[in-house]
């Protein structure tokens, strides 16, 4: 090789070199944002080209939150961002110590910041979610007393928790023609609750009531705050083929029952929760022993309780929609886990169904779902009222004649023992309660029917 290809060679190899510094100086870029402004907290999301190393820390006087990012730049621009609805006044951002980004939030007040960063899924890349959580003035309501009714008994309410699935960042499933699971399940689930206030002697809540993400635990933290009797879940299935369809229903699984039961027991936090809702009993001060027998007991009755009005709800779904199965599944969902509170999941339908996305699009089809699944959740709780309610007191007092009686378990009473003096089959109290075995616990309601 003469001087002369060798000079060229050496240029090449510096050039191709710089460019590798280069890049190394621009390092990941932030190339999108978003913010997704909930009642007890906001969440920014950055949208990197790959993982990044950040220091997040709030100053005050005044109140700012700080986010230093390590090798980083800025490809979008922050001010186009609609800060209403959060804690920000603006959004500043300047590069430090030369190949480094700092970006400052301006509050209204001051926020407990929390961070993580996520890996690509199939609609976005590389995220760093920075939390800005409102300690101080959440807008969460909190029931501190049952909600009591109208009606001049004053007897109180039958409340229903109504859990639109996903949301903000966590769009769920998507259909053919881009419809996202988290919009259709909030009108879905805006639409239950909607007919169930419409009910003398029923109150519904949301555990969302927009577009943001509430975590999954935070959603059953919301259903006991609200001394719910009844925890349902919106979903809509999904499948990597078009062809599956129809509504389904889950409750609770055993396995999730007893990895759940190990976990509040593993959990001090957990002991001086109420198991039971309202007036039950708290594991506070327990043993281990005794604890695991409450938290069994509890977590026996509410799966038992789930399946009683999980095959109400898919026996009226079964009149409005295709059902994807004929019976009430059971699953380790993590909604469903709450020991006390009986919860209920439903896929309205498989959204990536072509067919079935159009029907979930359309406010018609979702209006049958609605009313099937409020129709159900009535029919069982007609049939089973909790005590001290207005439907209670109305079927006590006459106002539901549908030949069915209740009997509430006392110390020392048996199933069979109670079919045997109501002149019925255990098999048929089972089924007529759906109960999945013969046990039952001290202060359980129990339907009887007519001999």
């Amino acid at each position: 090789m003469d001087w002369k290809n060798r000079g060229i060679l050496r240029a090449l190899v510096f050039i191709a070199g710089s460019l590798l510094v280069l890049n190394a100086w621009a390092g990941d870029r932030i190339k999108d944002a978003r913010i997704w402004p909930a009642p007890d907290h906001t969440r920014l999301v950055l949208d990197l080209t790959g993982p990044v190393e950040h220091n997040v820390f709030a100053l005050s006087g005044p109140d700012r939150l700080v986010i230093d990012l390590k090798n980083a730049s800025l490809k979008t621009n922050l001010d186009a961002l609609d800060l209403s609805g959060s804690p920000i006044r603006q959004i500043r951002s300047a590069p430090r110590h030369g190949h480094d980004l700092r970006v400052v939030l301006d509050l209204k007040s001051a926020v407990k910041p929390r961070s993580f960063q996520l890996e690509p899924n199939q609609q976005y890349g590389h995220r760093l979610v920075v939390d800005l959580i409102d300690e101080n003035g959440t807008r969460i309501e909190k029931a501190t007393q049952p909600t009591v009714t109208q009606d001049a008994t004053g007897k109180r309410d039958v409340v229903v928790v109504v859990d639109p699935g996903h949301g903000g960042e966590d769009p769920g499933a998507s259909g053919p023609h881009g419809t996202k699971e988290k919009d259709i399940v909030l009108k879905l689930a805006k639409k239950v609750a909607a007919i169930i206030n419409q009910k003398p002697g029923y109150t519904a809540k949301l555990t969302r009531t927009g577009d943001y993400y509430v975590g999954l635990r935070n959603r059953t933290v919301l259903a006991r705050k609200y001394n719910a009797d009844l925890f349902v879940s919106i979903h809509a299935d999904a499948f990597r083929t078009p062809q599956p369809r129809g509504a389904s229903v889950f409750a609770l699984s055993q396995r999730g029952a007893t990895s759940e039961t190990a976990r509040w027991l593993a959990q001090s936090e957990n002991r001086s929760d109420l198991i039971g809702g309202t007036g039950g009993v708290s594991l506070d001060g327990k043993d281990d022993m005794l604890a695991g027998v409450l938290l069994d007991l509890s977590m026996t009755a509410s799966i038992n309780a789930s399946l009683g009005v999980g095959g109400s709800v898919l026996s009226n779904l079964d009149d409005v929609a295709k059902l994807h199965k004929s019976r009430v599944e059971q699953a380790a969902f993590v909604v469903l886990k709450s020991p006390d509170i009986p919860s209920i999941l439903v896929e309205s339908g498989f959204i990536s169904n072509p067919r079935e996305e159009k029907n979930l699009s359309t406010e018609w089809y979702r209006n049958r779902i609605a009313n099937a699944v409020v129709s159900g959740i009535d029919e069982y709780f007609r049939k089973t009222p909790p005590p001290g309610t207005l439907l209670a007191w109305k079927k006590k007092h006459g106002d539901v004649s549908d030949g069915i009686s209740q009997y509430r378990i006392q110390r020392g009473d048996t199933l069979s023992q109670v079919a045997r003096e109501n002149e019925v089959s255990v098999n048929e109290l089972m089924r007529f309660n759906g109960l999945s075995d013969d046990r039952v616990m001290v202060g359980q309601t129990i339907r009887i029917p007519a001999s």
